[in-house]
């Protein structure tokens, strides 16, 4: 489990803001809350948390201009950004997409797909640094650039198709479809799948089993997450599913892949085991911390 590392929450509500935290620091977390935009803001810019859990609408200073300064600031640009709001519309979605945020929550959530979200997002953040510290080793993660990076882009530098591969970057981890990504972008499945093929010579599906394939080598190779494991947290429902398009892209089993790439590090298993109950994030709970 990521016994040490910091998730900060901001939200107005305290029952709400007390229940995530109590939840997190049973899973092991070092939660720290904040009531409003502004603190939350402060206290981003003081502990550098691992992750940051956001509400948009908070008075003073809302979720937006939280994200839209993180991902300024060079300091706090890569930090994993999620919105855990009651605003359920797509052109919040979209708006906070394109702010840089790394998943979208509505309340009422589970307690299931909070910790699958922190889980995802800060396994991504340390393949990163890993990939980062391995290939750039002089250069520290504060030198980086005022933009979220990704270490592992495949994607063409097509401007008119950013949204659709944003999209796919940020989602690719929980199983999306051609009519995911058309509904996220505004269009049709058909007009899309017309565009990006004409476009890139690829369907959107195969970009999203392109992306899924980069991914799972730096899993197979760096952890000891079993390929069961390693197909849920790439989106797949079946890790059969998962081994055939393996080895459709990579003329092997990912099985086999991993015994002739894996390192030899004695790596330790940091995939977090799920909990499995399915109780709502939002109720009432004895608060007494602010």
């Amino acid at each position: 489990m990521y016994a040490t590392k910091k998730i900060i929450v901001i939200d107005n509500e305290v029952v709400n803001r007390n229940f995530v935290l109590d939840y997190l620091q049973a899973k092991g977390y070092h939660g720290i809350g904040a009531e409003n935009g502004i603190i939350g803001l402060q206290l981003i810019k003081e502990y550098l948390p691992d992750l940051v859990i956001c509400e948009m609408v908070m008075p003073d200073m809302d979720g937006y201009t939280v994200l839209r300064n993180l991902r300024e600031d060079r300091l706090t640009a890569i930090i994993p950004f999620i919105f855990l709001t009651a605003i359920n519309t797509k052109a919040s979605l979209r708006k906070a997409m394109e702010f840089g945020a790394d998943d979208y929550l509505t309340k009422p959530a589970t307690t299931d797909e909070l910790l699958r979200a922190i889980a995802i997002r800060l396994q991504k953040q340390d393949l990163f640094r890993y990939w980062y510290a391995t290939n750039f080793p002089q250069v520290t993660l504060a030198e980086l650039p005022n933009t979220p990076v990704n270490s592992q882009s495949i994607f063409p530098n097509i401007p008119h198709l950013k949204k659709v591969f944003d999209y796919i970057e940020a989602n690719y981890q929980e199983g999306i479809t051609l009519s995911d990504v058309a509904e996220a972008v505004g269009y049709s499945s058909a007009y899309l799948t017309n565009q990006v093929a004409k476009q890139t010579g690829y369907p959107i599906n195969v970009w999203i089993i392109k992306r899924r394939m980069v991914a799972a080598l730096p899993l197979l190779k760096n952890t000891n997450q079993t390929i069961e494991e390693i197909s849920t947290n790439l989106g797949y429902q079946s890790a059969c599913h998962f081994s055939r398009q393996f080895r459709q892209y990579n003329h092997t089993s990912p099985t086999d892949w991993r015994k002739k790439n894996q390192l030899n590090s004695g790596l330790k298993n940091t995939n977090l085991q799920f909990i499995k109950n399915r109780s709502q994030l939002v109720k009432p709970v004895a608060v007494g911390r602010n």
